[in-house]
C-alpha cells in the first residue's frame, strides 16, 4: 500500500464474494494498533451489521480490548448506514467495519466524508456484484477464493497503482 499500510482517516471498501475469506484477519493488526492511544483512553471499534458472530477470544489474542469494542444489529440498511455515520462522526471510535449488501452513492460519500473529519478508520464490506459501481471510498479492494489461495484485487488505490495479491491457501 502506498504510504506503508491501511489508510487512516478514510473509507476503504472491501468488495467479497463471499463471506469468510478473511477479510477481518486483514485489519485484526491495525484495528489492535488503532487502540492504542497515545493518550490511554482506549478508542472503540464498531462493528455494524457483521455477518457473523466475532468469537472475542480470537479478537482478544489479537490485541483487541474487548471493553471497547461494540457490535451493533440494526434491522435496516437505513439504519445501519445511520449508526456507521454516527459512530465515525463521534470522535471516539478508531474503527468503524459495516457490512452491506448495497447502497447508493450519496451514503457513501456521508461516510467517507465523517471518516475524515473524524480520523477514523471506515470499513465497508458489499458482495461482488459492486465491483464496477463508482465509489468515493479512498481504497477498494475484491476479495475472493481462487483454486489454491485467496485472491486480493486492488481495485482502486489512492497514490498507488492497481494489482493482485494472493494472501495464501483458500
Amino acid at each position: 500500500m502506498p504510504g506503508g499500510g491501511w489508510p487512516t482517516a478514510s473509507l476503504i471498501e472491501v468488495l467479497i464474494g463471499d463471506n469468510g475469506l478473511g477479510e477481518v484477519q486483514l485489519f485484526l493488526p491495525a484495528l489492535a494498533a488503532r487502540q492504542q492511544a497515545p493518550s490511554g483512553e482506549v478508542p472503540w471499534l464498531v462493528w455494524i451489521a457483521p455477518p457473523h458472530e466475532p468469537y472475542a477470544p480470537a479478537l482478544a489474542q489479537q490485541g483487541i480490548d474487548l471493553r471497547r469494542f461494540l457490535v451493533v444489529r440494526p434491522v435496516s440498511a437505513t439504519e445501519a448506514l445511520w449508526a456507521a455515520e454516527q459512530a465515525l462522526n463521534s470522535g471516539v471510535c478508531a474503527a468503524v467495519f459495516l457490512w452491506l449488501k448495497g447502497t447508493d452513492d450519496r451514503w457513501l460519500r456521508r461516510l467517507k466524508l465523517a471518516a475524515e473529519a473524524s480520523g477514523a478508520l471506515g470499513v465497508l464490506f458489499r458482495p461482488e456484484s459492486h465491483r464496477f459501481e463508482s465509489s468515493p471510498a479512498n481504497l477498494r479492494l475484491l476479495m475472493t477464493r481462487g483454486e489454491h489461495a485467496v485472491h486480493l484485487e486492488l481495485l482502486k488505490v489512492r497514490g498507488g497503482r492497481p494489482g493482485f495479491v494472493d494472501l495464501g491457501p483458500g
